[in-house]
Parts: C-alpha cells; structure tokens; sequence
C-alpha cells in the first residue's frame, strides 16, 4: 500500500513551494536581448507555476509524488473515497508537466523577474500572458534551432544553453507554429514584419530611407521589409503564368524600351510582377497607388529594394495620396509618355496640373469603370488629346477579373474582415454587372438570400432569370444583414437608406473609389465611429443601433483581402498588351480618342493562360475557315461578339 500512502500524503500535506528567484547575474544570463517589457521567466518557475495552479484547484494537495507514483503505477482499487478524482488529477498535471512534448510545445523565454506568477492564484496573469504573446510576435524570426537540437537538449533536467561569456541561461520552448514567414499581411490587412507603434505614427514622408544600392527615390513604409515582400512576389509569381510567359517571350526583343510608365494602381504582390514584367520590357516606371488602403507594404518595399521608383502605402491620407501620383509624375530627369491609370486620377492630375506634359503622352491605358467613364467625358469634352486604350471592357477583363475573380475575393474579404456566417443571412447586391454576377453567384452558393438592384432592364432580366429577385434598395434595406455596392456609380447607398438598417448589418463596396456609399453623411455629431480593427469600423447611432462599415466605403477586396493572382495574370497581360500597342502603333493609327483592345489580343492572352489546365484547341481545316470566313490562326470573333 506504499503507493496508497504517497497518495493520501499528497492529498493531505500540502506544501508550500518557492519560486526560483531570478538569477543576480542576469545580464550574463541572457540568451536575446528583447524590450524591458518582454516576459522572462525560468522552466523551473513555469512548473512551479502549473503547480501552485493544481494547489489552487484541489486544495490541500501537496506536489510530492515522485516520477515512480504515476497514474500506470497507482491502481484505481487502491484509491478510494471522495479525494480520488482530486489525486487523479493531481497525477495527470505532473505527468503533463514532466512531458517532453509539453516542454516542446514552450517558447524561448529568457530569465527576468517580468514573468512572476500572481501571489494569489499561482498562475499567470492577464497582463503577463498578454505580454507573452506580443513578445513572441517580435521575436518570431530570432532564436530558431533546429527540431533535433531542441529534442537532445530536452534529455538535460534543467535544459542549460550556454551564452556568449561563459554563463548558462535556462531556456523555455515557443510554439512552432509561429514564424516570420507566418505573418498574414491579408488578413489583418497590415504586417507585423519590422514594424513598431512608433514607426506607425511617423510618415513615410518624412523618413529619410535609402535601399541597399543607395537610391532614396521613394517612398514606403518600411524599406527593411523588403525580404518578406520578395517572398510574396515569388508566391503570387507561381500563379501567374500568363504574364511570365509574354516576360520570357518579349525579353529579346524590348518592345517597350525608351517607355517611361506613370503607374497608378494597386500596388500588392501581383502588381509587382506586372511592373518588374514592364521593366524587363524595356520599360521605365514610377509607380502610386489608386487605393489608400489596398497597397501591401512589403511588396511596396520590396520593389522599391528592387531600384523601382515606389511612392505608395497603406493608410496614406488624401493628401499623401496626390502627393504620391504627384511625385511619380514630377521629377527632374525623367518625363513619362505613358500612362497605366486605374480610375484615371493620374490621368486627371497630369491633364489639370501638367497640361503641356499630358499633351507629349503616347498613349493611356484604363483598366476600370471608373476610369474608362472619365475617359469618355474627356473625349466627349474634346479635351482627351491622346489616345486611350479601354482595358476595362475587353473580354479578357470583363469576364475573368470581373467576374472570376469578385466571385472569390468578395467572400474571402468579408470572412476575413466580420468572421460573418453566410448560410441564411439576406444580402443585396447594387448592380448586376460582371462584379455584381461574381458576388451574387459566391453569396447564393452559401445559402445566402441575395437580392439585386438595377436601372438597366437587359441586367435586371439577366438576374431575374438567374434566380435573384430584383427590388428597389428602399423595399429591401429595412431586413438585409450584408449591403454590397458593385455598380460604379455615386450615392448608390445614402444616409437615409443606412438610417433604415437593422443592427449590426454590414455595408462594403466591391465597385471602385468610395463614392458608391454616401460615407461622409456618415461623419456628423449625431453618429459615432469605432475603429474595431484594421478597415472594420462600427458607425453607431443615438438608439445604439450600429452598423458594420467595411475599408470605409472602399473596395472591400482589396483592402480587407486580396484577389486570385491567376485572374490578376490575365489582366495583367491585357494591360502589358495595351501598353505595347500603343507604345508601338505607328503615328495615325489612333487618334485622340479611347479604343477597345482588338479581338486577336484578347485570344492570344487567353492562350498564354491555356497551358496551365493541359487545354488542347481544336484546329480548323481549310474548308472549314472558309466556310466560316475566318483565318485559321484567328481572330474567331467580331469585335462585337458578347462572349
């Protein structure tokens, strides 16, 4: 009965236990140097602390069972009575202590009096878990080894490193799954990486950065990201043949050399393999964004690692944002004769503020509604001098990154942004364009009940016959749960409509800039915003109704996610293609007007895209094409076919 005895002696002896005072030695103890606010604590003081946290459950029960008095060796006969459950648990958490893969499953902690265990409760407290976990954020990247060395050091009890100078610090394990490369800079929409508050709250503008060939003509967040924004770049690279294969097709010949490109787009890991594709070109580039919120900072800082010309990141103000195009377009030594506009405020800048400039362009190249609409007043204004390429509505972009692409990205975004659960939820989509097809199809497919908006007849068919039903804003506003903006237009959502929703509905735009919702109406005396997170706000009413504002009324894809980059490629490539052609066209061939990509561009991009999925084209016979009254090689449709 000895092990009956151990047993009830643990049960009724209780002990108290000390913990192990920090070391006088401490700086020679030390195995990282982190911030004062850092928690550092021994293995030992850990145990203990698990220890005194049993006490708290089962009181009276002293930690006084050897290794020998496990659960195998005690038999459930030999303990009786109601302290059985309480010795069995006793047991079980110093088995689990003494565990090689409970010491694994620990971070690298090094030895400070910051990590002391509560004097009441034997356990951690609030704020020193909470400093736990900011620090292993900071030090995710720092004092990696290998999985075999960790698990040899693991047979030493105490688990002693040696440190520079001869001294022994004791050393805790952190949890593998955190990593440098682990940071999603999507999902939270910002990136831990070599970032800090205090970097946050000083502006780009006024850092004096330079990249590592010495070149400080740009202007990011963080040029020290530029590492982890590579390895984006690589990624999204991966899944965007298209575009690699015209890079490695058009290298030789440089069709684009003597270009110099005023970029204004969405700047993100996909972008910059369009801009670096543009560059190997032949071509010249400065590059803004069209977005506040959408540009991915160690992508912007990557590229411009990478010598380009970047004055672009997230959370820039109004006036940051026209500073930005301004400098892209401004500069001694350098004066564009291209444009690559999304949404045409480049265009609009260098037209009002440069006019000698914009007369001396070759060519614009507009890839969205927005943009090309603005396209069409100038021309219609007489005041478009230079031809313009309509990117937006050629086929390779109107039906895969419209469409496609919003089908994906509208989920990922408002999953990632509310954590909202789509199955039964009432949803209306404002437009029943391409984007708003892609939104109404990916919300249906979840056991949404979607509901469509429309002034145009021929689209309001098309969504009737799809199986939506198609209402007035005004009938349904008062019982959706989610409200998404697709038609790129103004004040498509007012004040008055937001004034009827129910509590906690969700409000995005998946069109373009932030005019479709009327959020300025929004900011009065009378409502309150709450930031929740990174593009979330919560806009709270006198009663206390609220509801959920997504990227400020901007689009919701990009800013609080991001877009497949197998679309994106495509699009890409219809850009590289509109940039070349009109780079290239021989004077006369485009007048001062806006023009669709031809019909044989758009097939010839889609067979760069072809390979990917094994696809073999059937060829046509001879008779055949005559038959139809096509050339064998193509183009295969009018220029007025609607696929």
């Amino acid at each position: 009965m000895a092990d009956q005895d151990a047993v009830q002696q643990c049960i009724v002896s209780p002990q108290e236990e000390k913990l192990e005072p920090p070391s006088d030695n401490s700086e020679g103890e030390v195995i990282q140097s982190h911030a004062s606010s850092a928690v550092k604590f021994t293995y030992d003081s850990f145990g203990q602390g698990m220890e005194n946290l049993t006490r708290k459950l089962v009181p009276g029960v002293e930690e006084n069972v050897s290794h020998e008095d496990t659960r195998e060796n005690v038999k459930a006969s030999d303990v009786r009575g109601d302290d059985s459950l309480e010795a069995r648990a006793a047991i079980r958490r110093l088995e689990f202590k003494r565990s090689r893969n409970y010491r694994r499953s620990l971070q690298f902690i090094d030895d400070t009096p910051d990590s002391q265990v509560d004097d009441d409760s034997g356990t951690f407290s609030p704020q020193t878990v909470g400093k736990l976990v900011s620090g292993s954020i900071s030090r995710s990247g720092e004092g990696k080894q290998s999985f075999r060395e960790e698990s040899r050091d693991d047979d030493k009890e105490e688990g002693e490193l040696a440190v520079p100078g001869g001294g022994k610090s004791r050393r805790r394990y952190r949890s593998r799954s955190l990593s440098q490369s682990s940071t999603d800079s999507y999902s939270t929409c910002a990136s831990y990486t070599g970032s800090s508050s205090e970097e946050d709250e000083v502006s780009p503008r006024e850092k004096n950065q330079k990249n590592s060939k010495g070149s400080s003509d740009f202007c990011v967040k963080n040029i020290s990201q530029a590492a982890f924004g590579r390895r984006e770049i690589e990624i999204a690279e991966q899944e965007m043949p298209g575009i690699v294969a015209l890079r490695k097709r058009a290298t030789d010949d440089k069709p684009l050399k003597g270009a110099k490109i005023v970029g204004c787009t969405h700047i993100n890991a996909q972008t910059a393999v369009l801009i670096e594709t543009l560059v190997e070109l032949g071509a010249s580039v400065r590059w803004s964004a069209c977005n506040i919120f959408s540009t991915q900072n160690e992508v912007a800082a990557a590229l411009a690692e990478a010598d380009h010309s970047i004055f672009a990141w997230r959370g820039e103000s109004e006036e940051d944002f026209w500073w930005c195009i301004d400098k892209c377009i401004n500069t001694e030594n350098w004066q564009p004769n291209m444009i690559l506009d999304d949404g045409g405020d480049a265009t609009h800048l260098m037209l009002k503020k440069y006019p000698a400039m914009f007369k001396m362009i070759k060519g614009i190249c507009e890839e969205s509604v927005t943009g090309v609409h603005r396209l069409y007043q100038l021309s219609k204004a007489g005041k478009l001098t230079v031809p313009a390429m309509n990117v937006n509505d050629s086929v390779t972009k109107t039906m895969f990154d419209n469409l496609y692409s919003c089908r994906e990205s509208i989920i990922d975004s408002l999953k990632r942004a509310t954590d909202v659960m789509f199955g039964g939820k009432q949803v209306v989509i404002c437009g029943y364009g391409e984007v708003g097809k892609g939104c109404c199809q990916a919300l249906k497919g979840l056991g949404c009940t979607v509901y469509v908006t429309e002034i145009d007849p021929v689209c309001a068919l098309q969504a009737c016959m799809d199986g939506f039903r198609v209402m007035k804003l005004s009938e349904v506003i008062r019982q959706v749960d989610i409200l998404v903006t697709a038609t790129g237009n103004k004040n498509v959502v007012t004040r008055d409509h937001m004034d009827k929703m129910k509590n906690g509905a969700i409000v995005c735009n998946m069109g373009h800039s932030n005019t479709e919702i009327d959020v300025n109406s929004l900011r009065t005396p009378d409502l309150t915003w709450e930031k929740v997170r990174s593009q979330v706000d919560h806009v709270l009413w006198p009663d206390g109704k609220r509801i959920i504002l997504l990227a400020e009324g901007r689009l919701v894809n990009l800013s609080c996610s991001s877009v497949p980059s197998f679309v994106v490629s495509i699009t890409s490539c219809t850009q590289a293609l509109a940039l070349i052609e009109l780079f290239n066209a021989p004077a006369g061939r485009y007048k001062s007007d806006v023009y669709l990509l031809p019909k044989k561009m758009d097939e010839y991009v889609a067979s760069l895209h072809l390979p990917t999925f094994d696809a073999h084209l059937t060829e046509l016979s001879d008779e055949q094409a005559k038959y139809m009254g096509l050339n064998k090689a193509g183009p295969f449709k009018p220029n007025y076919y609607r696929y």
